[in-house]
């Protein structure tokens, strides 16, 4: 029987925004360019507010520049979606990242789909989910993403294990069973 092993999630971490700062860096030599990521908060719910300031200042250690969008809780579906499609034609912006939950007068699927399958890095659209599920170049959901990352770090390979995922949130777990299901599991 195989011994539990402790998964050290902020070494990963820590090593992944590294290499991350590494290939940004590159990409702005090459390019002139630095990379941008956009994100996008709808009111002010106070854990929201926490993960997209970890996730501005993650950025800044990788590399990467930062752009914030915050909109009022009041902000309709279509005012959401009209800045979702501005930043998604921005050259100068090569990822979006919306922060949910947006609100339930929001159609957050409708919001997904406002974002350019090629800025989508939270693999949250109907495009990302269906390239992820084939194996396709492509974001894939980061949570799920993110725990898949941990298993390879560990050399941990979900191939004919049973895999259970409880829950089926098209942030989290379907994203999480398409994953598994592609490792053979």
């Amino acid at each position: 029987m195989a011994q539990a092993r402790l998964i050290d999630g902020t070494a990963v971490a820590r090593r992944t925004v590294e290499e991350t700062a590494k290939k940004a860096a590159e990409f702005t030599a090459r390019t002139g360019v630095t990379p941008c990521l956009a994100t996008v908060l709808v009111g002010e719910d106070p854990a929201s507010v926490t993960y997209v300031r970890m996730k501005q200042n993650r950025s800044r250690k990788a590399g990467i520049a930062s752009r914030h969008v915050a909109l009022p809780a009041a902000t309709t579906t279509g005012e959401l979606v009209a800045v979702l499609r501005e930043l998604s034609t921005d050259p100068a912006v090569h990822g979006i990242l919306l922060q949910h939950p947006v609100g339930e007068h929001i159609d957050e699927r409708a919001a997904f789909e406002a974002i350019a399958p090629e800025k989508d890095v939270d693999g949250v659209t109907f495009a990302s989910f269906a390239t992820m599920s084939f194996g396709l170049p492509g974001f894939v959901s980061c949570t799920p993403g993110g725990m898949l990352r941990l298993l390879d770090a560990y050399d941990v390979d979900p191939a004919g294990k049973r895999a259970v995922v409880v829950g089926r949130s098209a942030i989290l777990g379907k994203p999480a069973g398409m994953l598994l299901l592609a490792r053979d599991a």
